[in-house]
Protein backbone atom coordinates (compact mmCIF):
# COMPACT_ATOMS: atom_id res chain seq x y z
CA UNK A 1 0.00 0.00 0.00
CA UNK A 2 1.11 3.73 -0.49
CA UNK A 3 -0.36 7.10 0.09
CA UNK A 4 -0.32 10.87 -0.81
CA UNK A 5 -0.77 13.03 2.59
CA UNK A 6 -1.65 16.75 1.81
CA UNK A 7 0.48 18.33 4.27
CA UNK A 8 1.39 21.81 2.17
CA UNK A 9 -1.42 24.12 3.68
CA UNK A 10 -0.78 27.28 5.56
CA UNK A 11 -3.34 26.91 8.41
CA UNK A 12 -4.58 30.34 8.17
CA UNK A 13 -7.52 29.74 10.56
CA UNK A 14 -5.05 28.30 13.15
CA UNK A 15 -2.52 31.23 13.02
CA UNK A 16 -3.86 32.27 16.17
CA UNK A 17 -2.24 29.33 18.25
CA UNK A 18 -0.32 27.54 15.89
CA UNK A 19 2.38 30.46 13.44
CA UNK A 20 5.81 28.85 13.18
CA UNK A 21 4.72 25.51 11.40
CA UNK A 22 2.81 23.92 8.57
CA UNK A 23 -0.89 23.10 10.05
CA UNK A 24 -0.40 19.03 9.83
CA UNK A 25 3.03 19.68 11.70
CA UNK A 26 0.98 21.61 14.62
CA UNK A 27 1.84 19.85 18.10
CA UNK A 28 -1.00 17.68 19.71
CA UNK A 29 0.28 16.35 22.94
CA UNK A 30 4.18 17.15 22.06
CA UNK A 31 4.15 15.86 18.55
CA UNK A 32 3.32 16.94 15.32
CA UNK A 33 -0.25 16.30 14.20
CA UNK A 34 1.44 14.21 11.59
CA UNK A 35 2.80 11.67 12.95
CA UNK A 36 0.05 10.71 14.20
CA UNK A 37 -1.52 10.03 11.37
CA UNK A 38 1.79 8.12 9.55
CA UNK A 39 1.89 6.41 12.73
CA UNK A 40 -1.26 4.73 12.31
CA UNK A 41 -0.70 4.05 8.62
CA UNK A 42 2.68 2.06 8.95
CA UNK A 43 0.84 0.26 12.08
CA UNK A 44 -1.41 -0.96 9.12
CA UNK A 45 0.75 -1.38 6.46
CA UNK A 46 1.82 1.07 4.33
CA UNK A 47 4.96 0.63 2.53
CA UNK A 48 5.25 4.25 1.04
CA UNK A 49 4.11 7.69 1.73
CA UNK A 50 4.15 10.85 -0.40
CA UNK A 51 3.90 14.08 1.57
CA UNK A 52 2.75 16.87 -0.51
CA UNK A 53 4.59 19.92 1.19
CA UNK A 54 5.14 23.38 0.17
CA UNK A 55 4.46 25.75 3.20
CA UNK A 56 7.88 25.51 5.51
CA UNK A 57 8.54 22.13 3.81
CA UNK A 58 11.90 21.84 5.40
CA UNK A 59 10.23 21.71 9.10
CA UNK A 60 8.53 18.76 7.99
CA UNK A 61 11.64 16.99 5.65
CA UNK A 62 14.10 17.24 8.73
CA UNK A 63 11.41 15.89 10.97
CA UNK A 64 10.59 12.90 8.91
CA UNK A 65 13.37 12.65 6.35
CA UNK A 66 13.18 9.52 4.34
CA UNK A 67 11.81 6.88 6.37
CA UNK A 68 9.74 6.80 8.70
CA UNK A 69 7.95 3.61 11.12
CA UNK A 70 9.68 1.58 8.11
CA UNK A 71 7.88 3.58 5.44
CA UNK A 72 9.84 4.98 2.75
CA UNK A 73 8.92 8.90 2.49
CA UNK A 74 8.72 10.72 -0.75
CA UNK A 75 8.48 14.53 -0.53
CA UNK A 76 6.66 16.38 -3.75
CA UNK A 77 6.86 19.64 -3.47
CA UNK A 78 5.04 22.61 -4.56
CA UNK A 79 6.90 25.74 -5.62
CA UNK A 80 3.19 27.77 -5.27
CA UNK A 81 -0.05 26.54 -3.43
CA UNK A 82 -1.43 24.20 -5.95
CA UNK A 83 -4.69 23.31 -4.10
CA UNK A 84 -5.43 20.25 -2.87
CA UNK A 85 -6.12 18.63 -6.35
CA UNK A 86 -3.02 19.78 -7.95
CA UNK A 87 -1.09 18.85 -4.90
CA UNK A 88 -2.31 15.33 -5.22
CA UNK A 89 -1.96 14.49 -9.40
CA UNK A 90 1.61 16.18 -8.95
CA UNK A 91 2.40 14.09 -6.14
CA UNK A 92 0.64 10.55 -8.07
CA UNK A 93 3.43 11.14 -10.42
CA UNK A 94 5.62 9.35 -7.55
CA UNK A 95 3.48 6.53 -6.88
CA UNK A 96 3.27 2.63 -8.82
CA UNK A 97 0.31 1.14 -6.99
CA UNK A 98 -3.05 0.88 -9.24
CA UNK A 99 -4.49 1.98 -6.10
CA UNK A 100 -3.09 4.95 -4.12
CA UNK A 101 -4.49 6.21 -1.09
CA UNK A 102 -4.68 10.08 -0.60
CA UNK A 103 -5.55 11.62 3.39
CA UNK A 104 -5.61 15.14 4.14
CA UNK A 105 -2.69 15.96 6.53
CA UNK A 106 -4.98 18.43 8.71
CA UNK A 107 -7.48 15.51 9.46
CA UNK A 108 -6.98 11.92 11.22
CA UNK A 109 -9.81 9.36 10.62
CA UNK A 110 -9.18 5.97 12.07
CA UNK A 111 -9.80 4.00 8.52
CA UNK A 112 -9.13 0.37 7.94
CA UNK A 113 -7.10 0.72 5.21
CA UNK A 114 -6.45 -2.68 3.75
CA UNK A 115 -10.24 -3.13 3.96
CA UNK A 116 -10.94 -0.19 2.32
CA UNK A 117 -8.28 -1.29 -0.59
CA UNK A 118 -10.15 -4.38 -0.72
CA UNK A 119 -13.86 -2.65 -1.21
CA UNK A 120 -11.80 -0.25 -3.98
CA UNK A 121 -10.73 -3.53 -5.82
CA UNK A 122 -13.97 -5.66 -5.85
CA UNK A 123 -16.11 -2.61 -7.12
CA UNK A 124 -13.22 -1.55 -9.14
CA UNK A 125 -14.31 1.94 -8.65
CA UNK A 126 -12.01 4.70 -9.31
CA UNK A 127 -12.65 6.72 -6.48
CA UNK A 128 -13.59 5.71 -3.17
CA UNK A 129 -14.28 7.76 -0.27
CA UNK A 130 -14.27 6.98 3.58
CA UNK A 131 -17.27 8.53 5.13
CA UNK A 132 -18.17 9.06 8.63
CA UNK A 133 -21.82 9.46 10.13
CA UNK A 134 -22.63 12.53 12.28
CA UNK A 135 -25.24 14.23 14.00
CA UNK A 136 -25.77 17.85 14.25
CA UNK A 137 -23.31 19.66 12.39
CA UNK A 138 -22.70 22.77 10.34
CA UNK A 139 -19.50 22.67 9.37
CA UNK A 140 -19.33 19.98 6.93
CA UNK A 141 -21.28 19.48 3.89
CA UNK A 142 -23.71 16.06 3.69
CA UNK A 143 -23.13 13.52 1.04
CA UNK A 144 -25.83 12.01 -1.14
CA UNK A 145 -25.28 8.23 -0.83
CA UNK A 146 -27.79 5.40 -2.96
CA UNK A 147 -26.49 1.64 -3.07
CA UNK A 148 -22.89 2.45 -1.72
CA UNK A 149 -22.20 5.56 -4.38
CA UNK A 150 -21.94 9.24 -3.27
CA UNK A 151 -24.43 10.99 -5.68
CA UNK A 152 -24.23 14.38 -5.27
CA UNK A 153 -22.32 17.04 -2.52
CA UNK A 154 -25.10 18.78 -0.75
CA UNK A 155 -24.12 22.42 0.69
CA UNK A 156 -22.98 23.31 4.47
CA UNK A 157 -25.88 23.85 6.41
CA UNK A 158 -26.97 22.52 9.63
CA UNK A 159 -27.99 18.57 9.16
CA UNK A 160 -29.74 15.97 11.99
CA UNK A 161 -27.80 13.47 10.71
CA UNK A 162 -26.30 12.34 7.45
CA UNK A 163 -22.57 11.51 6.25
CA UNK A 164 -19.53 13.33 5.73
CA UNK A 165 -16.50 13.35 3.90
CA UNK A 166 -13.60 11.98 6.17
CA UNK A 167 -10.81 13.36 3.75
CA UNK A 168 -9.14 9.84 3.14
CA UNK A 169 -9.88 8.28 0.11
CA UNK A 170 -8.09 5.04 -2.48
CA UNK A 171 -8.16 5.77 -5.83
CA UNK A 172 -7.00 4.84 -9.32
CA UNK A 173 -3.92 7.44 -10.50
CA UNK A 174 -5.49 7.40 -14.07
CA UNK A 175 -8.79 9.24 -12.59
CA UNK A 176 -7.27 12.76 -12.89
CA UNK A 177 -5.68 11.87 -16.09
CA UNK A 178 -8.15 14.13 -18.07
CA UNK A 179 -7.63 17.21 -16.10
CA UNK A 180 -5.62 19.78 -17.88
CA UNK A 181 -5.41 22.41 -14.77
CA UNK A 182 -2.74 22.39 -12.44
CA UNK A 183 -4.01 24.38 -9.61
CA UNK A 184 -7.77 23.18 -8.34
CA UNK A 185 -9.55 21.28 -5.29
CA UNK A 186 -9.53 17.81 -5.35
CA UNK A 187 -13.10 18.11 -3.69
CA UNK A 188 -14.87 21.04 -5.80
CA UNK A 189 -13.25 21.03 -8.69
CA UNK A 190 -13.14 17.34 -9.48
CA UNK A 191 -15.27 14.93 -7.27
CA UNK A 192 -18.32 17.06 -6.54
CA UNK A 193 -17.93 18.51 -10.58
CA UNK A 194 -17.86 14.33 -11.67
CA UNK A 195 -19.17 12.23 -9.04
CA UNK A 196 -22.38 11.74 -11.78
CA UNK A 197 -20.45 10.60 -14.17
CA UNK A 198 -17.44 8.98 -11.85
CA UNK A 199 -18.08 5.68 -9.99
CA UNK A 200 -17.62 7.29 -6.54
CA UNK A 201 -17.98 4.22 -3.35
CA UNK A 202 -18.51 5.24 0.30
CA UNK A 203 -16.56 3.46 2.68
CA UNK A 204 -18.31 3.85 5.80
CA UNK A 205 -15.99 3.73 9.13
CA UNK A 206 -17.49 4.70 12.60
CA UNK A 207 -13.25 5.30 13.45
CA UNK A 208 -12.27 8.45 15.72
CA UNK A 209 -12.50 11.59 13.67
CA UNK A 210 -10.45 14.96 14.05
CA UNK A 211 -9.98 17.85 11.81
CA UNK A 212 -7.76 20.40 13.13
CA UNK A 213 -8.51 23.69 10.82
CA UNK A 214 -9.68 25.54 13.34
CA UNK A 215 -8.67 26.16 16.82
CA UNK A 216 -11.68 24.82 19.04
CA UNK A 217 -11.15 21.59 17.25
CA UNK A 218 -7.03 21.72 17.43
CA UNK A 219 -7.50 22.12 21.11
CA UNK A 220 -10.32 19.06 20.91
CA UNK A 221 -7.18 16.73 19.72
CA UNK A 222 -4.76 18.00 22.59
CA UNK A 223 -7.56 15.65 24.61
CA UNK A 224 -8.63 12.97 22.08
CA UNK A 225 -5.80 12.07 19.73
CA UNK A 226 -4.33 10.20 23.21
CA UNK A 227 -6.70 7.09 21.69
CA UNK A 228 -4.81 6.81 18.65
CA UNK A 229 -1.51 6.04 20.88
Amino acid sequence: MEAVVLAGGFGVRLQSVVADVPKPMAPVQGRPFLSWVLDDMARQGMQQVVLAVGYKHTVIEQYFGDRYQGMKVLYSLEDEPLGTGGALKKALQLCQEPYVFAVNGDTYFAVDYPAMLRQSRETGAGLTMAVKEMRDFDRYGALQIERGRICAFCEKQPVACGFINGGVYCLQPSVLDNIRQTKFSFETDFAEKVCKQLDIRAFVSDGYFIDIGIPADYERAQQGVGVLA
